[in-house]
């Protein structure tokens, strides 16, 4: 009987070890499939937006209302500030940032805007990045009726009317640089005004000590830093079955590890270097 009960013991032991392997071996496979799932998410939409940053076309309009580039906070955003995680091995608390982007790109006679917004919370979808281009058909021939149009201020308030790209974007920026590679930030020098026509650049202040800018005229970013950061899928489905906002970012707190951050440099071919 003692003989009995210590092979049972000994079975429960190695049944028990076999598990915590299984166990093991099965997080490490679900580990490998989220990761393998957000990088093909994430490269598929770095891919996309790089292409329509780098089409970038200069307008060459007086008007201020023919804006060639524009980076600024996102209003999806203001109900729901970007979300604030802590590092790991840390005090520090790193602020993930959520701008609005908009690009005037033209071909031949026809030109288009797209624009790029993240929606915090819709529909139970959590930092839901979306993309709008109008016109579908890029057969617009006057570039001052693309940014002040209804559809585009519509979208920015309203990002779910564009197309749904991605979830779990909680960091997206980009960055504009000058023909020496020089960040174009706040402290940057104002650019002069052209003859007959208005300055071709407008800066101001973000959130974050981030530049927002605007630029008009024939002037356009020698090149672009695009960071994209993307929630793992594990962690974005456990942050969107919390049933309020207070306990998601509680959640997502101490998941800055969780976080795939991409990053990117542009260059843009069409920049005229006499606009700087």
């Amino acid at each position: 009987m003692i003989e009995l009960m210590v092979v049972v013991a000994l079975l429960s032991l190695i049944v028990l070890a076999l598990m915590a392997v299984f166990s093991s071996t099965q997080r490490a496979f679900r580990s490998a499939v989220t990761q393998t799932d957000v990088l093909e998410g994430g490269r598929a939409v770095m891919e996309l937006v790089t292409s329509d940053l780098r089409a970038i076309g200069v307008s060459g309009e007086i008007s201020s209302n023919a804006v060639n580039f524009m980076v600024t906070s996102n209003l999806s955003s203001y109900l729901q500030p970007p979300l604030s995680q802590s590092l790991p091995g840390s005090a520090s608390i790193r602020q993930n940032l959520l701008q609005e982007v908009f690009v005037l790109n033209h071909l031949n006679t026809g030109w288009w805007g797209v624009g790029y917004a993240v929606k915090t919370n819709y529909a139970g979808n959590l930092y839901s990045l979306y993309r709008l281009q109008f016109p579908t058909n890029a057969v617009v021939a006057d570039p001052i009726t693309l940014y002040t149009n209804q559809v585009f201020r519509n979208f920015f308030l309203n990002p779910q009317n564009g197309s749904h790209l991605l979830d779990g974007v909680v960091h997206f920026v980009v960055r504009a640089y000058d023909t020496n590679g020089t960040w174009i930030s706040t402290n940057y020098r104002t650019m002069s005004a052209h003859t007959n026509s208005l300055k071709t650049t407008r800066i101001f202040a973000l959130s974050g000590g981030e530049a927002g800018l605007v630029m008009y005229s024939n002037n356009i970013p020698a090149a672009l830093e695009l960071e994209l950061g993307v929630l793992e899928d594990r962690t974005l489905q456990h942050a969107e079955s919390l049933p309020t906002t207070a306990l998601r970012n509680q959640y997502l707190l101490d998941k800055a590890g969780n976080v795939h951050l991409f990053r990117q440099r542009v260059t843009i071919p069409n920049v005229d270097p006499t606009a700087y």
